[in-house]
């Protein structure tokens, strides 16, 4: 093909697969249609006949709130177990919380505190703040906050005129924007940053409270949080930042008058490793912690309470406030709160009327919903409406004639009632909840159908090669002009109400029509104009391409999706054990034990290369092996998994105690850093890719030991914690920024001298004797076989030829001197510019990972080193053509990628984002989300990254010497622009020959 419909075909062949993942996306990530309606006083959803005197829906309780919110607060941190003799850094810490819950149990008390999935902070937020319930794709919503539109707690207090005062993360000003009386806003993104936003809330939280100017205070606290990510929970650092938290709420608790009411809240909790974003255990049970110096309960808790859910306190504040529900909300009120009057029917009373209302509220907000959405199930909404009828109908009843009936009678029948309104409650959330957490199977099933129609396009286009001679009509042309009409059908059909199409179904379809313009004009046209002609069935489904099959087929599984990192490294062990078995099933590698008669002419064949080739195969399979296990000590864990402990070596220096230790990591860290480098300079040295004075080459001799310098003065200085530079905290702090900053000023200077210069080859003419052909940096070929070994196999015809010129072609036997121009690192021109362009990388992403893992990225290039030199082994075996690459190295390099990603310490699962990553060199945060985006994505993704470039580099000749009686000899001149163009025409001279 020609340029221009190449890169027509690509894109082409790009829309087909994001149009098979989009299709996919909008069946997986279902997403439920936000209302826009409003609760308010004026309009009561119908309360009882004994509160039509309150000012809203429900008398007020309370005329003011402190609302606390601890980020990553677990039910862990906040219990007090004092029979613990010895307590882990997180345990025993709020001691304040175990004080109080046990001298005033009608005052306070503690609550496990669950959190709905995904436990990410702006969808926790966005929880108890609307009682609604997120969709699996809220999550990415988390790195760029929108203004919440539903119904909301805030919105409310706003809107019946309270104060509401806030300090803390500033995801709330992205939430709730222009909504607060006075906000003191600090950038929560940075993981690093344990102190900032807790001292700027606690510069103001005081003299706030003290004052009279509010109604409501929110303060949210990040430290803990930020610990958890930096250190984990078991470290002594989370112990000071929960012993703070201690001191804060004991504080607050001395600051507040009777008409005040404490919250004490985690929005989620967190992983042993300190991440969260799952649905663990551990990450959905945060702590809720009441308190009021007036009684807030009836009675004392005598056993520990269960779990409330955190939209029940979207319900249970609104009502205590004397707020209206927000409407959305699919929360209940917690039962404890309700039951305050001394007497106990009057206590019955108040608690029956509040689940009335929150009822009331719930149904009106399933009816709404129902009405435009349409995605609940008819079926279960109308037993949840016939539920409400009959239990309204009982407690309108029950008031009418409440004077008729004993005080037994109506306790009673009042206890009855609230156990069915609390039925209702939890029906209808668990009705949203399984509703809102489906899947689309038809939209997943055509997406990855469409998948493999487009694999199946690159397959053809693959095996076709050059033999593609299709006019360009039949591969652009027809496809789109066929799509754009079924698209112009479609579209008017949508637009005249013919048939209801959303845009992802249309670009599917419009898609689709395309794939099937191509294989149609592809088949009918292939017999007249091409040669190629597609593999038998049998041969697709053995050797690599069964291996590919099971792969694929596999990923249905969520079995092997959790066992993803265990099962790739066999497969790909597996897939070139079966490759080089096949080498020796062929008689390629070594003779047979037992010739058969009339075969001794296969014995010839078989060269002593081969079998040296065949010995190091072996030895290369069992270095494989050796990396490969050496790579499973770098593991994570998913919360599938409980019985996984994730490896000690994903967490950072600083998390380590014992100084010793830490320094014995750190020394190991650097060698392992400089044996990369050394690794590949030795390579681009042995190759004769660092001879010239060209910038690339100096910058790989100077600008590699810069960067590595540059790494381990930030490993030194990272690796401390909070209170090791405190004296020089200042000049640290620059130097944490300083040191990543100007390794990517390297990164990008070496990136764009590879750009403008990328042959590394070096040239120089001499004059030399006519039997000099072939040297080396290090001189001639000592022997036939180092030959074979040094020259690839693309070459050795070349080389043969001129040899044979030099010798025999001067007339009448006259060997003359002439002139030479010697080429170092010809064969390499193209590996050694990807060698260094991917050494860059790699070093900029062993920077983006924790120090410890600097061995992980070690062990990655040593594979990928042995899968190229097994590649390299079977091609030189096979005599495969020069840009011909088989499916089982595909297949090999795909399985490296995805057996390396569990490698470097991550799991396809959100706990195990690294997220410290964007704050690599930005310890102050980001003005923008772009930046952080790239970064952690690149953190992310380092192995594919790196095995998707790894796969480019070739097997190179060191060294070509090209004489000037056996081809044209460019001139040297000194201009730059010059020596460039005599380069590019020595390497059409070599590719010609």
């Amino acid at each position: 093909m020609k340029r221009a419909p190449l890169l027509l075909f690509l894109a082409w062949l790009s829309v087909s697969f994001y149009s098979g993942i989009w299709l996919f996306t909008s069946g997986f990530l279902l997403m439920r249609i936000e209302l826009n309606n409003q609760s308010r006083c004026s309009e009561p959803p119908s309360p009882a006949p004994h509160l039509q005197d309150a000012p809203c829906w429900f008398p007020q309780r309370f005329q003011k709130a402190v609302i606390v919110i601890i980020d990553a607060l677990k039910y862990d941190f906040a219990k007090y177990n004092p029979a613990n003799d010895n307590p882990k850094p997180y345990e025993n810490k709020l001691g304040v919380i175990h004080q109080l819950a046990t001298s005033q149990p009608q005052h306070a008390r503690l609550y496990p505190f669950r959190a709905d999935p995904p436990t990410t902070t702006m969808q926790r937020i966005k929880g108890f703040t609307t009682g609604s319930l997120p969709t699996f794709v809220d999550v990415g919503s988390n790195f760029a906050s929108y203004a919440i539109q539903e119904d909301n707690l805030i919105h409310q207090m706003v809107q019946n005129g309270k104060r509401v005062v806030f300090m803390g993360d500033d995801t709330w000003d992205g939430l709730f924007p222009k909504k607060f009386y006075k906000s003191y806003f600090f950038p929560s993104f940075n993981v690093k940053d344990l102190h900032t936003v807790d001292d700027g809330i606690l510069q103001h939280l005081y003299p706030t409270v003290d004052g009279e100017d509010w109604d409501v205070v929110i303060a949210h606290f990040l430290g803990v949080d930020h610990c958890g990510h930096k250190h984990g929970p078991d470290h002594p650092e989370t112990a000071k930042k929960l012993m703070q938290m201690n001191q804060v709420i004991t504080s607050l608790v001395e600051h507040l008058d009777d008409k005040t009411l404490l919250v004490v809240a985690g929005d989620h909790g967190m992983t042993d490793t300190g991440d969260h974003g799952g649905d663990s255990e551990k990450e959905v049970t945060a702590a809720l912690f009441l308190y009021s110096k007036a009684p807030l309960f009836a009675d004392g808790m005598q056993t520990d309470p269960a779990a409330v859910p955190q939209v029940n306190l979207v319900p249970s504040l609104s009502l205590l406030l004397g707020l209206p529900i927000p409407y959305s909300n699919l929360g209940a009120i917690i039962d404890d709160l309700f039951g305050w009057p001394e007497d106990k029917l009057s206590a019955l009373l108040s608690k029956t009327s509040a689940y009335h209302i929150n009822t009331q509220q719930v149904a009106r907000y399933l009816d709404s919903y129902s009405r435009d959405a349409g995605d609940l199930p008819a079926e279960k909404l109308r037993v949840l409406a016939d539920l409400f009828s009959s239990l309204t109908a009982e407690f309108e009843q029950l008031m009418s004639q409440r004077e008729q009936q004993s005080e037994e009678e109506l306790e009673a029948h009042l206890k009855k009632i609230i156990q069915g309104l609390q039925g209702y409650l939890n029906q209808a959330r668990a009705v949203c909840m399984e509703s809102w957490a489906r899947f689309h199977p038809l939209h997943m099933i055509m997406g990855c159908i469409m998948l493999l129609t487009s694999c199946f396009l690159c397959y053809i286009i693959a095996e076709a090669g050059s033999a593609l001679t299709l006019p360009y009509k039949h591969l652009l042309g027809y496809p789109f002009l066929f799509t754009v009409l079924v698209t112009a059908l479609l579209g008017l059909a949508v637009w005249t109400s013919v048939v209801e199409l959303d845009l992802v179904t249309l670009c599917a379809a419009a898609t689709v029509a395309s794939q099937i313009s191509f294989y149609f004009n592809f088949r009918t046209q292939k017999c007249s104009q091409m040669i190629w002609r597609p593999r038998p069935v049998y041969l697709l489904l053995s050797g690599p391409c069964a291996v590919l099959l099971f792969r694929c087929c596999s990923l249905f599984s969520d079995s092997y999706v959790v066992a993803e990192g265990k099962v790739a490294p066999f497969l790909l062990l597996s897939l070139l054990t079966v490759t080089v078995v096949k080498l020796h099933w062929d008689g390629k590698l070594m003779l047979p034990t037992f010739t058969p008669l009339g075969s001794e002419s296969l014995k010839p064949s078989l060269t002593p290369a081969y079998r040296k080739d065949g010995t190091w195969l072996m030895w290369l399979l069992a270095a494989l092996g050796v990396c490969l296990r050496l790579s499973g000590l770098f593991h994570n864990c998913r919360e599938e998994t409980p019985d996984c402990q994730p490896s000690s070596l994903l967490s950072p220096l600083s998390s380590v105690r014992d100084p010793e230790l830490k320094n014995f990591f750190y020394v190991c860290c650097v060698v392992c850093l400089g044996f990369v480098v050394f690794l590949i300079r030795k390579w681009l040295q042995h190759y004769g890719n660092l001879n010239s004075t060209s910038p690339p080459v100096l910058y790989v001799r100077w600008g590699f030991p810069l960067i590595v310098l540059g790494v381990t003065c930030y490993w030194a200085l990272s690796s401390g914690t909070e209170d090791s530079f405190a004296k020089l905290k200042e000049l640290t702090h620059l130097a944490l920024v300083f040191c990543p900053r100007a390794i990517y000023a390297l990164a990008g200077l070496g990136l764009l001298l590879v750009l403008w210069d990328p042959i590394t080859v070096f040239m120089k003419s001499r004059v030399s004797e006519v039997d000099s052909t072939v040297t080396t940096y290090r001189g001639a070929p000592g022997s036939v076989a180092e030959l074979q070994h040094v020259i690839p196999q693309i070459y050795r015809t070349m080389q043969r030829t001129l040899k044979s010129r030099l010798q025999h072609g001067v007339e009448g036997g006259d060997r003359k001197k002439g002139a030479a121009v010697e080429a170092y690192g010809l064969g390499s021109v193209y590996s050694a510019a990807m060698v260094i362009t991917l050494s860059i990388l790699t070093l900029v992403l062993i920077l983006l990972h924790s120090e410890r893992l600097t061995p992980a990225f070690l062990v990655l290039l040593l594979e990928a080193f042995i899968i190229l030199h097994i590649h390299g082994y079977i091609a030189n075996i096979y005599g495969d053509e020069l840009f011909s690459v088989p499916w089982y190295a595909v297949l090999a390099w795909s399985l490296a990628a995805s057996k390396n990603f569990y490698s470097t310490g991550h799991q396809p699962v959100f706990p195990a984002i690294h997220w410290n990553s964007a704050f690599v060199g930005f310890q102050d945060g980001h003005t923008n989300n772009i930046v952080p985006a790239l970064m952690v994505a690149a953190n992310t993704f380092s192995a594919n990254i790196l095995f998707s470039g790894n796969g480019t580099v070739v097997k190179p000749d060191p060294v070509y010497c090209c004489s000037g009686h056996s081809c044209v000899k460019p001139p040297l001149p000194e201009r730059r622009k010059e020596r460039r163009r005599a380069k590019r025409e020595i390497l059409k001279t070599m590719i010609c020959l």
